[in-house]
């Protein structure tokens, strides 16, 4: 059963910030379904076991942004 985990992320300004964090992101093992709304700074993922901010902080932090 997957589960849907939500962060918000700082620093974007532009659709290929979007596309950036979606790519780094959805890298991490388990993780489908990458969703970043660029107004908002929303991030949210579907995964299969809890993923934990640490590692979705550093996939947000190698695109070049920030976990608020």
């Amino acid at each position: 059963m997957s589960t849907t985990e939500t962060y918000t992320v700082t620093g974007m300004t532009c659709e290929h910030c979007v596309a950036s964090v979606s790519e780094e992101v959805g890298e991490i093992d388990g993780v489908s379904d990458v969703r970043v709304d660029l107004g908002s700074g929303a991030l949210s993922f579907a995964t299969d076991a809890p993923v934990g901010r640490e590692m979705v902080d550093e996939a947000v932090r190698e695109a070049g942004y920030a976990l608020a």
